[in-house]
């Protein structure tokens, strides 16, 4: 392996592992449910991604030759990530329907309610 290699991949994963701070921070500082789950799930993934392009570096520059057997991992997350974010979504409407909570606005209506004072 290569020190240029090395120094690639040191430098991919500390931008990961900021990426999941940021994720981290944003799990801790948004107010409720809902919004908080945008920055793991986004985040996450695009820290295993970059993880991935590491593990590409590494491997590639240790076989001599590009190694793209990584890339299953991404397109297993990429599939199954998405869904997990609207299973978890739907649970946490159910329980705040089922204790009678105030739900999010729906998105599509949020344009259509009139505005009180406005006239809109």
């Amino acid at each position: 392996m290569t020190p240029w290699s090395d120094y690639v991949v040191a430098a991919l994963l500390l931008l990961s592992g900021v990426v999941v701070l940021a994720a981290g921070l944003g799990l801790w500082r948004l107010p409720d449910f809902f919004t908080r789950m945008h920055a793991p799930a986004l985040a996450s993934t695009l820290a295993a991604w970059i993880v991935a392009l590491a593990s590409i570096v590494h491997f590639s520059a240790h076989a001599g030759a590009l190694s793209l057997h990584v890339w299953l991992i991404i397109i297993v997350l990429s599939i199954t990530a998405p869904v997990t974010t609207i299973v978890l979504a739907r649970a946490a409407l159910f329980r705040r329907r089922r204790a009678g909570d105030a739900l999010p606005p729906p998105l599509g209506l949020s344009h259509d309610v009139e505005h009180p004072g406005t006239g809109h």
